[in-house]
């Protein structure tokens, strides 16, 4: 049935290249950028048939009839539909609020981790997250989740899931696997990679502060692309490995303008990409989406074509896409952007499948609205309510003081671990909200019964209340860091309420909450109502004392498995410079 399918197209495609039939939509009188030459082609015609390109060239009149749609460009350019290769889409909004900013400005296709559902929800989470992207204004393709964590109880994907996932189209290869935990897990990671390079996928890497025979040994695994380098020379140092090199320009972390330089290090930028690596409301509201990146390159001294090269046909090529994606030529997808000029990335026309989904920064395709799964709303498996004696640390040791091992801030996300001589008082361990020493714990709720850690965290600068979230990075807990024992239990426990979301709370009352019921990860919120919580929650972390410039980001991070040194999890605290899980309690 494919291939009778497969031949009809390809008949129709040859009918409306030769005139035979006329196309559905055309462009005309357009400068096209040739990704695949590197020429800008004034006078060009772009014709399609359904959601393919039928034929390109300086004449299209015999492919129009009375029913195609006719745009004149006008001498504007044309260029393909932009594609983020790096995305977290499961990350605050629904794909469907997220699209009504992001497809505007000419971004037609996404590659979005899968991670974050499969923490806490498992493969019939990533499942109902793939379908929530399905039948979308944009093309959505995925990876499968590599499952890298701090907490032992989530490390890995089972194998079972992995096939069910590599097994569909939309899955490119394995999402990103930060290279300390492969090189100290080697009997976890490396069976999973040789399953998905079996099926001729990718092994998408994460190589932040590798270097030398480190480096080597995790590109010897057969990583194809790497998103963290912060720097021109360590962008240099994996392109020379064959590395594909994902520049990040987003919320996480803002990259382009310190690596641009890379430019005019290499005689060869196709393996240079642009991600955003996941990307604030606010600022998808503020900014835009892969527009924005295209065209800081440029401004950055990006040549305008291979900016467009590295959010496209680099991206396309990567992933072994290109035969459909990435460029414009006859029987490739038909996602288009007209733009002013070369150097103007401001989106006048989208085109994405054939079809016009926005004009002038106007929405004319409205996204699809899923309906998720009730086990997908109901991820939040905290059995009971939590109390303030559930974060109490208890000291039977001698003495009057106990060496404890402490999280510190070292920034708003680099941690490292320091020691300190603490007072017991009561047989426990208090917080200190006066010298900057709070509590932290991470209470696992996708397991009954989860496991609750509970240690000391300084530099966070809370001096008052707590502050907790569900969308704790990379495993399946609630985060939460606290300079009272109280509120800190009615944070976890208004969350439990709300089956996910972030919340605040002082002297006993909720001071700024958001709902996150998709999986404790996702609000159903619209996007400018979401924007609107978030700034609420940041003044009121600020209230408490946190100065961080985005104190949730902060939060969640510290259980995330690539950022050093020390981190958290529901079985301790984890020191990443040996892989070990560890106590409060420091050893003499």
């Amino acid at each position: 049935m494919n291939g009778k399918k497969n031949r009809n197209r390809n008949q129709n495609l040859i009918d409306v290249a030769l005139g035979r039939t006329p196309g559905d939509l055309a462009i005309v009188n357009a400068r096209l950028v040739n990704v695949y030459t590197g020429e800008i082609l004034d006078g060009q015609s772009v014709c399609t048939c359904a959601d393919q390109i039928a034929c390109v060239g300086p004449d299209a009149g015999y492919a129009i009839g009375d029913a195609t749609t006719v745009i004149d460009a006008g001498g504007a350019t044309l260029i393909p539909g932009f594609i983020d290769g790096h995305m977290h889409v499961a990350s605050s909004f629904t794909a469907g609020e997220f699209l009504k900013y992001a497809a505007v400005g000419g971004t037609t296709t996404i590659v979005t981790e899968t991670l974050e559902p499969y923490s806490v929800a498992g493969i019939s989470g990533v499942l109902d997250f793939l379908a929530s992207l399905k039948d979308q204004p944009v093309t959505f393709f995925a990876t499968a989740p590599a499952m890298v964590s701090t907490s032992r109880g989530a490390m890995g994907i089972d194998p079972a899931d992995l096939e069910t996932l590599l097994a569909r189209e939309e899955i490119v290869g394995l999402g990103e696997s930060y290279w300390q935990a492969v090189l100290q897990n080697p009997d976890v990671f490396l069976p999973i990679f040789a399953q998905t390079t079996a099926h001729r996928k990718l092994l998408e890497g994460h190589s932040a502060g590798a270097r030398g025979n480190r480096l080597q040994a995790y590109a010897a695994c057969g990583v194809s692309s790497c998103h963290e380098p912060i720097k021109a020379d360590e962008v240099l140092d994996r392109l020379r490995l064959g590395i594909y090199v994902m520049i990040r320009e987003g919320s996480i972390r803002r990259d382009l303008a310190e690596i641009a330089r890379i430019k005019d290090m290499v005689a060869d930028t196709r393996r240079l990409i642009l991600t955003t690596d996941g990307i604030s409301p606010a600022e998808l509201m503020e900014m835009g989406y892969m527009e924005y990146l295209v065209q800081k390159a440029i401004d950055c001294g990006f040549d305008p074509v291979t900016a467009v090269q590295m959010a496209t046909l680099n991206v396309a090529e990567h992933f072994g896409l290109d035969d459909r994606i990435g460029g414009i030529a006859p029987g490739k997808t038909a996602d288009l952007v007209l733009i002013p000029d070369p150097r103007t990335i401001r989106a006048k026309v989208v085109v994405s499948r054939g079809r016009i989904i926005a004009r002038d920064g106007k929405l004319e395709v409205a996204p699809r609205k899923h309906t998720f799964a009730a086990a997908s709303l109901n991820t939040v498996r905290i059995p009971e309510p939590v109390g303030p004696s559930d974060f109490g640390l208890p000291f039977s040791g001698d003495g009057n003081t106990a060496a404890c091992r402490v999280i510190e801030m070292v920034t708003d996300l680099v941690t490292r671990e320091v020691r300190l001589d603490l007072a017991v008082t009561g047989g426990e361990i208090k917080a200190d909200g006066a010298n900057d020493l709070a509590k932290i714990a991470a209470i696992d709720r996708a397991r009954v019964p989860g496991k609750c850690f509970t240690g000391l965290i300084k530099g966070f600068g809370m001096n008052a209340g707590a502050m907790a979230c569900s969308a704790a990075w990379d495993t399946s807990c609630v985060i939460v860091v606290g300079a009272d024992e109280t509120d800190m239990a009615l944070c976890v426990n208004r969350i439990r309420e709300m089956q996910g979301g972030a919340v605040v709370c002082q002297a006993g009352r909720v001071a700024a909450e958001l709902a996150m019921p998709v999986f404790g990860l996702i609000s159903e919120l619209s996007l400018e109502e979401l924007v609107d919580r978030l700034k609420a929650i940041q003044q009121a972390a600020a209230d408490l004392g946190v100065s961080f410039p985005d104190p949730l980001l902060s939060l969640i991070a510290l259980t995330g498995a690539a950022i050093p040194f020390l981190r958290i999890c529901e079985e301790g605290l984890v020191n990443f410079k040996d892989g070990q899980t560890v106590g409060w309690v420091a050893e003499s």
